[in-house]
């Protein structure tokens, strides 16, 4: 089957039971595939004293009670050793005035430490003391509370300590490859 095909009425073929099919796949239709959903997008930070930062759309919830998010990390990341050596994250849910943000912590040629900090105005958290992003229409401080392997990313959980909203300006979308507003 190609990308191009549909499937039919019934779903895919199935496979014959106990044997996966080898993937039809390579990484660049992956991503294209997965691009097809549109998602928020997060600044996702770590480090009180020398603080990283990543742009991440895959950021859900877990659960209400007790309050626990999920995010999903590349592990070559700077961000990620960072994560694990404090055990902490924040996350910041970005409006769709911050696409210049976005594209900021989403530059692998971006400076790195503090200075990658002061394109973007921020403040630390109350707990972990990660910065929070500015103007982000929502964010979240959390504990990490598990790791699972995830392939090329590790998949933390996040046991929530501090939460706030900001300005309920229209949210920041990716969705195929690119930043979209709700009024594009």
């Amino acid at each position: 089957m190609t990308s191009t095909d549909r499937l039919p009425a019934g779903g895919p073929p199935a496979a014959r039971p106990g044997r996966h099919p080898r993937p039809a796949h390579d990484r660049g239709e992956l991503r294209g595939v997965l691009g097809r959903f549109a998602t928020g997008v997060t600044v996702l930070t770590a480090g009180r004293t020398a603080p990283r930062g990543m742009t991440a759309n895959s950021f859900t919830s877990v659960s209400l009670d007790p309050a626990v998010i999920l995010v999903c990390v590349l592990r070559t990341a700077a961000v990620h050793e960072t994560i694990l050596a404090e055990q902490a994250f924040a996350v910041s849910v970005l409006s769709g005035t911050q696409e210049k943000a976005a594209r900021h912590f989403a530059d692998r040629h971006r400076p790195r430490g503090a200075q990658e900090f002061e394109a973007v105005e921020t403040v630390p958290g109350r707990f972990t003391g990660a910065p929070v992003l500015v103007g982000a229409q929502a964010w979240l401080e959390c504990e990490l509370t598990a790791e699972y392997d995830g392939g090329d990313h590790s998949i933390f959980l996040g046991s929530v300590l501090d939460i706030g909203r900001g300005p309920a300006d229209d949210p920041l979308l990716y969705f195929a490859g690119g930043f979209h507003r709700l009024d594009d």
